[in-house]
This record gives structure tokens, sequence and C-alpha cells, in this order.
């Protein structure tokens, strides 16, 4: 792996008010902070480093050294840069001068060439119908392996995979019900939305857009092209989508997918000649009765969350 260039990011204001020294020296897996305290005006043993005590305690310092993947870390991706993320906690005594505080602790790196990007891959085993597995994942190019970045420039094609591994379930269609983006992990009350996917298997983002469902190569796997948005421009972006494992022969207006041809009109991805199951796309495609796990003839659907990634205007 290439070598790792690195910077620390601290807020020294406090330390400076307290008479101390505040030290970090980042490493490519573990970190070590060294706290030093020439007028003992705090009490070292109370010292933490997210979940961590320290790792040693004398009486002018105390040192934490400890990996990356203890202590509670946080680790964030955004554009180039792999961020390492912790607080050091001062939790104080009664008897004492220097009241609670908490220090932000980063460790910033350039994110490696070969690193790729560890996008959320849910995973769920069903009971009733055989054991699901469900992906929802960012592609290169021709949809030949993981994305190497998660930036897009605006306007850019983001390849987005979906796919379900069947085991020895009987053959599955993948569909996509829903997809919104928002600028957070989980969909909050009063969240910004931005509509890819909706009214059950409608890219209604292809009407405005050069977003479209590639031609499958199997059926258990659904590919979306979608072109970059403008919607929240240089932030984190989520992308959230139900995912549908269906019977391919009994597909309706309620279990399709279908995408926006310029001069056409909507398309059935699966076969156009049946597109009369997306002319409910610019209305309301109404579900029907929900069908038994037990019948034969049930999906089952599962909610899954890709990002981060972050869409910036070369232009400005």
């Amino acid at each position: 792996m290439m070598a790792l260039f690195w910077h620390c990011v601290l807020l020294s204001c406090l330390v400076g008010l307290l008479s101390a020294d505040m030290q970090l020296d980042c490493k490519p897996d573990h970190m070590t902070l060294v706290w030093m305290d020439g007028k003992s005006q705090t009490d070292l043993s109370l010292f933490r480093l997210g979940s961590c005590f320290p790792t040693s305690v004398s009486k002018r310092e105390v040192v934490f050294s400890v990996d990356f993947s203890d202590c509670s870390f946080g680790r964030l991706v955004t554009g180039d840069k792999l961020k390492y993320t912790n607080d050091l906690i001062y939790t104080s005594s009664p008897d004492s001068y220097v009241p609670p505080f908490t220090l932000p602790v980063v460790c910033s790196y350039e994110r490696p060439k070969d690193w790729f990007p560890m996008i959320y891959d849910p995973i769920f085993s069903t009971y009733g119908v055989e054991d699901l597995v469900f992906h929802l994942s960012l592609m290169n190019d021709d949809f030949s392996g993981p994305a190497e970045s998660t930036n897009f420039p605006l306007g850019s094609m983001i390849p987005i995979l979906a796919s379900v591994a069947q085991e020895n379930h009987q053959p599955l269609l993948l569909l996509l019900e829903e997809c919104v983006a928002t600028t957070t992990s989980d969909l909050q009350p009063g969240s910004d939305l931005f509509p890819i996917v909706t009214n059950k298997g409608c890219l209604v983002d292809s009407k405005t857009s050069r977003s479209k469902f590639e031609t499958r190569d199997k059926t258990s796997e659904l590919k979306l092209l979608l072109q970059a948005f403008r919607f929240a421009l240089g932030q984190e972006v989520y992308i959230h989508c139900s995912l549908l494992a269906w019977d391919p022969i009994n597909l309706d207006n309620t279990k399709k997918a279908c995408h926006y041809v310029k001069d056409h009109g909507w398309e059935l991805l699966d076969n156009p000649v049946y597109s009369g199951l997306c002319d409910c796309c610019d209305s309301t495609c109404k579900a029907r009765k929900a069908r038994s796990l037990d019948s034969g003839e049930a999906g089952l659907v599962r909610k899954a969350v890709l990002g981060p990634l972050t869409i910036t205007d070369l232009s400005s």
C-alpha cells in the first residue's frame, strides 16, 4: 500500500488556558496522544480517549497509544480524505479547579489510490423464504468492480448495483421500490429529500436527466446509472432504497422497473412490450393486497443505505 500522507487536527485554545501541551502522532493504523501538564492542574488519571483508559500515567504526563479499531474511533471518508475521529475527555473531580472538558482528536490522511471505500452493505437473513442476502453497491464505470472514489462531478454518471443472492431459492427478480437521496445516514422527519425512484419502481429522475436502468445481466441484479444532481452539492449524500425480490413472472404496476425514454415515454426495463405497467408513473401506482409469504408468489422488501458520496461542481 502506498504511503499515507497525514496531518493532525486539534483544538488548542483550552490547552493554552490550562498551561498544558498536547502532542498527537498519527500512524497508518494507530496513534499516540500525549498530554503534558507542567503545573499539575489536572488529575491525569481522569482522562479518557473515547472509551479507552490511558496507556500510562505519571505525575506530569498521560499517554494513549491505541489502534483505530479500539476506543470507539469514528471513520469518515470525504472525497480524497480519510479521517479517524475521537474525543479526549476530562471528567474532573468535585474538588478540582479545572472543569470537565472535551477536545476533538482527528487523524486525517490522504486516501491511498488502492483503498476502496467501504460502502454500507446490509446483509439480511430472512425467515420463511430461504436465506436472501441483499446488496446495494457503488460501482466503477462498467460495473466490473467497486468504485474507486465517492466523489462525482456534477452531471457525471453514478453507477449503482442492487442485487440479491438467492442461495437455493427459486429465481427472483430484483427491483427498487423507492430511492431517495438525503444528507443523513438515517431518514429523519423533515429531512430534505431528493426523489430518485418513487411510485413502486418509477425512476422519476430519468424524466429530467440522463439517469436510466441498464440492461440486466441477471434477474437478481439491477443496474442504475444515476446522473449526479445538484441536491446537497458539496455535502455528504446518502441514498436510501427499498429493495424488492419478486417472482419474475408476476409483474404488475406495483412490481416493475420503469424509466423514462426521451421522445418515447415510460418504458418497462424487463419487457418493453408491457410498458403499459408504467402508465401510472405520472399518477399513482396502487398496491394490490399483500400476498402471503407462504404462497410461493411473495416478494420480500428490505431497506438499504448507500454512502456517503459527494457531488462537486467543477465549474465553480
